[in-house]
């Protein structure tokens, strides 16, 4: 089915979005006014790809390498970079950090420092919907070295066994901190263990927004329709490190070489531009309002106040 002209161009928005924000998110890290960040850089076309599915209503969850699902689920700009700054705009109050990011207004279960949690809290929501009889889907994002946890096999048992509106994006960008996934699985594709579920598997190029879309959607669709829970892996790479500071010592020149090639971004503005939906002036006029965007949250953070001391243990749960 053909897709609209304004959705493609919504989906290169979000993609320029988030890869604007983790580029002045690195700015602030390099300056010394953000703590430990993980970044999204060149995986922008598996959660903008994915996101694009879904309804305010449905769920995600997500990663400590979150902030590109956030931003495709509907986060502002400005309340996740108050949050990285530890503003009291920001949200989760400045308490939460980059890892701790959650909105459940719009669905943002919350981004997870803990490899593999968000697994069994997807399962949850997706129980919570089907319980409640509603047609919500939630999808859950985890790395290639989450795939190798307990969570993951029990978590997808169950949500097989219990065919709970659920989809299992796996973001294989090929390392699992500095281990490559070749020595850590020893299968070509992560999405063939779906079988030993009894669910389907698909994997598809993670750089290639309009596949992710397409496999996601059909995952959504027989979500909602009651038959269960899918699993979609996307082959995808992350440029910076595991965290910033992370030499990256474990990759080759050769390889970040090739897979800079096979960029998201300019790949599907190129894309774009040969369809007609929009001309090189415009992807431009985007790129520049997405800046802008950027400098606008940016000076919210600034001119936002920290917590007070007062505040440590307001919205605790004990």
């Amino acid at each position: 089915m053909p897709i609209e002209k304004e959705k493609l161009i919504d989906m290169l928005k979000t993609m320029v979005r988030i890869r604007t924000f983790e580029e002045r998110a690195l700015k602030g890290f390099t300056a010394g006014d953000i703590g430990v960040v993980h970044l999204y850089i060149g995986e922008e076309a598996t959660a903008t790809g994915a996101c694009a599915n879904l309804r305010p209503d449905d769920y995600i969850t997500s990663t400590h390498r979150g902030h590109g699902h956030l931003i495709a689920k509907g986060g502002k700009t400005n309340r996740m970079m108050a949050e990285l700054y530890g503003k009291k705009t920001g949200y989760n109050k400045g308490k939460g950090g980059s890892m701790h990011i959650a909105d459940v207004d719009i669905g943002i279960l919350g981004a997870n420092g803990i490899v593999g949690a968000g697994i069994p809290i997807a399962g949850g929501a997706a129980l919570s919907a089907k319980m409640r009889g509603t047609d919500q889907v939630a999808i859950c994002f985890f790395g290639d070295g989450a795939a190798n946890t307990t969570r993951f096999h029990e978590g997808i048992n169950l949500a097989s066994i219990w065919k709970l509106p659920v989809v299992y994006v796996i973001e294989n960008n090929q390392y699992a901190e500095s281990t490559p996934i070749s020595y850590a699985a020893n299968i070509a594709n992560l999405a063939d263990r779906a079988a030993a579920y009894g669910i389907p598997g698909v994997t598809v190029d993670g750089n290639d927004v309009l596949a992710v879309y397409e496999a996601v959607g059909e995952a959504v669709a027989r979500a909602r329709k009651g038959e269960g829970p899918t699993l979609v892996e996307c082959k995808t790479y992350r440029y910076r490190g595991h965290f910033e500071g992370d030499q990256q010592t474990y990759k080759t020149k050769s390889e970040v070489e090739e897979w800079m090639k096979r960029d998201p971004i300019p790949r599907f503005k190129k894309k774009l531009i040969e369809m007609g939906v929009l001309t090189e002036k415009e992807a431009d006029e985007i790129d520049q309002a997405m800046l802008k965007e950027l400098d606008d949250a940016v000076k919210f953070t600034q001119e936002s106040p920290f917590p007070d001391p007062e505040e440590a243990l307001e919205d605790v749960y004990a």
